[in-house]
């Protein structure tokens, strides 16, 4: 992978995935809903596994460096 596409996507996938995962813990410590019209549980846990595939993901990207 060349090495500017490989840095922007690492990038964009970092950032996404920990921005997801700090909207959802600041949602859950004030109580409000993770999604509306889902169970509080499942979207919370939907909505982590998600942001820890992106950071995941985020440093698979950087890694090929």
């Amino acid at each position: 992978m060349e090495s500017g596409p490989a840095l922007f996507a690492g990038a964009a996938f970092t950032l996404f995935g920990a921005a997801l995962l700090l909207w959802t813990g600041v949602r859950l410590r004030k109580g409000e809903p993770v999604a509306l019209g889902v169970e509080p549980r499942t979207a919370a846990v939907v909505a982590g596994l998600s942001g820890a595939a992106f950071l995941l993901l985020g440093v698979w990207c950087f890694g090929r460096l």
